[in-house]
């Protein structure tokens, strides 16, 4: 069996406050506790630097600020559970379209936003070591395929048609990349937690040998590549399949697919709008039920676990217990408009994704995420 089996779960906090319950055959659980019974080993939890606006109003989408998730981070490991700290260097949310850099950090360049980087990441896990809640791995940075910090940290993007890393701007990896050592060596000096680098579309070979060419290059410190695939957006499992078997030859790193979901049901919640369409259903290639959820499961686990030398390490579920509670948002419009990514979109965006039903009752699906 695979190490790694886990569930990104920082919507927990704050769906717990407006109402969330979850059960196992009738009978209330703690979130923590039930993943653990069913074969959950690892939690992932994202951390953001200031998740507020100016009035000090939360961004929502859990505002995981550094309270929330030492808090989290405890819970999880009172539960049994392994940690995976995925640091976004941003006041919200960062994949490869916004990488918005902190707003008390705006203005730093150069040697001295290295330093700001260097200081946060070792100031959280101090914090996190004084909780007795330390992470057994820590990410630096979330989807970094198109840099970080922007603008500092951005690099060019990749050709979309070919799924290849493109380098226009020869100076902005080095950015980049210093960016990126001032994290992780902020990582190696606290704590003995593995590093992880994070890209989006785990199907794009040419995409991962561009990047990390890139970053070995210039003699980046990590040891885990991290993986976003969805099975809808990011190519099929042969191509995950042969994209990882390449990374762990070329570069001799542990992989864990650490984002990946698929949908229990097409139906969605009222009031909340779902990312999961019939179409996605349709590029998918499994049904929208929870025996679909459990076949790609165990599918995507035979693929990593087929992974030469042991170095797939597993999977991380992202938000299987984002219930469409009343009052749940992926953002404020604050929050939106700092991240430059506003859309009329409210609720649980991920409900039909889940591994609970709408009511918070554990689906079959979620023993297949243990390993079941």
């Amino acid at each position: 069996m695979l190490p790694i089996r886990g569930a990104d779960v920082s919507m927990t906090a704050e769906i717990e406050a407006l109402g969330a319950v979850f059960r196992a055959e009738g009978t209330e659980r703690d979130l923590f506790e039930l993943l653990a019974d069913n074969g959950v080993n690892w939690i992932r939890l994202r951390l953001w630097v200031d998740p507020r606006d100016e009035s000090g109003e939360p961004y929502m989408g859990g505002t995981n600020d550094l309270e929330t998730t030492i808090a989290l981070a405890r819970r999880a490991k009172a539960a049994g559970h392994a940690v995976l700290l995925d640091l976004h260097y941003s006041d919200f949310w960062t994949d490869p379209k916004k990488q918005s850099t902190p707003k008390a950090w705006r203005g730093l360049e150069g040697a001295a936003l290295e330093a700001r980087v260097h200081e946060w990441t070792a100031e959280v896990l101090a914090a996190l070591a004084a909780a007795n809640a330390s992470p057994d791995m820590v990410q630096v940075g979330n989807e970094i395929t198109n840099g970080m910090l922007w603008p500092e940290g951005r690099t060019p993007k990749f050709i979309d048609a070919e799924r290849r890393f493109a380098s226009e701007d020869p100076d902005a990896f080095d950015r980049l990349t210093g960016l990126l050592k001032a994290g992780v060596a902020a990582v190696r000096a606290s704590s003995d937690a593995r590093v992880m680098i994070h890209l989006d579309f785990g199907g794009a070979n040419e995409l991962y040998r561009g990047w990390f060419d890139q970053a070995g290059a210039r003699g980046l410190d990590f040891d885990v590549i991290g993986l976003s695939y969805y099975p809808y957006w990011h190519g099929t499992l042969n191509d995950l399949g042969a994209n990882l078997n390449d990374l762990a030859e070329r570069y001799g790193r542990d992989l864990v697919v650490v984002e990946t979901a698929y949908a229990w049901t097409g139906v969605h919640p009222a009031g909340h709008h779902q990312v999961f369409s019939v179409e996605l259903a349709e590029a998918g290639g499994y049904p929208a039920s929870p025996e679909g959820q459990a076949a790609f499961l165990r599918d995507l686990y035979a693929t990593v676990g087929d992974v030469p030398d042991g170095r797939g390490l597993g999977i991380v579920y992202w938000e299987p217990a984002w219930l469409p509670v009343d009052g749940t948002t992926w953002a404020s419009h604050a929050g939106m408009a700092y991240g430059d990514d506003v859309v009329d979109e409210s609720g649980s965006s991920w409900a039909n994704q889940a591994l609970f039903d709408f009511e918070g009752n554990a689906l079959q699906s979620l023993r297949a995420l243990g390993g079941g």
